[in-house]
């Protein structure tokens, strides 16, 4: 058992320690991705009560959201959002067209329905735009905060998968008689209320979306799995999954590690953001600096000591000391007084009885100390 202990105590440790640790938000990846922020396409898919309203929002220059520019065409790219139904698995791409025979897809939302009425959901960046297994996930169930009207609230955090069964989407995609969505829109041919408008900086996107990173994250949060090991060949196993030629080779050519960098635009981006949302907490936070490759030097908080819990000392009542204290300054040879010594009796003939004897002993009177006596006035 003994043995046993310090494997249970790691693996506690590790337990305990995994849901902080994927909670945060990934500053850069040096990939495509790093223009479409996914903790933001999660938040617009909670708040967005239709598929074709999450797209046009999804593609709104207002949002700031969509920084896409795939094909490198300084255009920014028209996402279509679709539904692909399976019983009670909702799995909706996210797809842009980067020329008129190559498709690109995006990222992609699992939403399921669980025998007992919960509803998961998760969205998981394409491996080629965000690497493998880039899946983020509800992280809390929101309260409202009656001492504050801006960005934040207060949350509880939960471990394990959060329900979304109360999301207007959810309602939308479950009713009967839903009538799947799939975006009609393809290679230039838009909404004709939609003009494309040239991709911000990268650093400028980063700007605007620093100042929400503390709401993402205390909402959303980052997980190494599926919750349904059925999603992952559901998508990349089927049909409706599209690889672009063109986005490969300029991944191998290294064309979005620099494309659209400038540090000093992250002021921009930061100044919008103040401007749209004087009033939120997150308006006063300064951007970080950038080191040589562009990426944000982001200096995160000691994570100060637990406090130890030490025993009260326990001190001792006073007591008889044992402290050896000087002795007095007389001398210490002296000699012990001798006890009454015991005499061996003198006989002596016994008094007539009826004579009474005076005492030979002689009464001994009170002596008056010297410096009480007055003294004797000489003739």
């Amino acid at each position: 058992m003994q043995k046993l202990l310090p494997f249970l105590l790691l693996l506690f440790l590790f337990g305990a320690g995994a849901p902080a640790i994927a909670q945060f938000e990934t500053e850069k990846l040096d990939l495509p991705g790093d223009n479409l922020n996914l903790y933001a396409v999660m938040r617009l898919f909670q708040e967005s009560k239709t598929l074709e309203a999450f797209e046009r929002s999804l593609n709104s220059e207002q949002s700031e959201i969509n920084n896409l520019d795939l094909n490198g065409d300084e255009n920014i790219d028209y996402i279509r959002v679709s539904d692909n139904v399976n019983g009670d698995i909702h799995t909706i791409t996210l797809k842009v067209a980067v020329s008129e025979n190559e498709d690109q897809n995006i990222a992609v939302f699992f939403v399921e329905k669980n025998s007992d009425g919960k509803v998961l959901i998760q969205l998981v960046g394409d491996e080629d735009l965000y690497g493998k297994d880039y899946i983020i996930e509800p992280n809390n169930t929101e309260t409202a905060n009656p001492g504050y009207s801006g960005l934040e609230t207060v949350g509880t955090t939960q471990s394990s998968p959060v329900s979304v069964s109360s999301w207007p989407m959810v309602h939308y995609i479950f009713v009967p008689g839903y009538s799947v969505w799939h975006s009609p829109w393809r290679w230039n041919y838009y909404p004709s209320n939609w003009k494309p408008w040239r991709p911000h900086y990268w650093h400028y996107y980063y700007g605007y979306h620093y100042h929400w990173h503390k709401y993402y994250n205390a909402r959303y949060r980052k997980w190494k799995y599926f919750r349904n090991p059925g999603w992952y060949g559901q998508y990349y196993g089927a049909n409706f999954r599209s690889r672009s030629i063109i986005v490969r080779t300029k991944y191998n050519r290294g064309d979005y590690r620099s494309t659209y960098s400038r540090p000093a635009s992250a002021r921009e981006g930061s100044a919008l953001f103040v401007k749209r949302n004087p009033k939120a907490r997150s308006a006063g936070y300064r951007v970080p600096s950038f080191d040589k490759s562009g990426k944000p030097v982001i200096v995160k908080p000691a994570v100060p000591a637990k406090p130890v819990n030490k025993k009260p000392v326990k001190r001792k009542k006073p007591g008889p000391t044992t402290t050896t204290r000087p002795g007095p300054s007389r001398p210490t040879d002296r000699q012990e007084t001798p006890g009454p010594v015991t005499r061996p009796a003198t006989s002596r003939p016994a008094p007539d009885k009826g004579v009474s004897r005076p005492s030979s002993r002689e009464r001994v009177k009170p002596t008056t100390p010297a410096s009480s006596r007055e003294p004797k006035k000489r003739d």
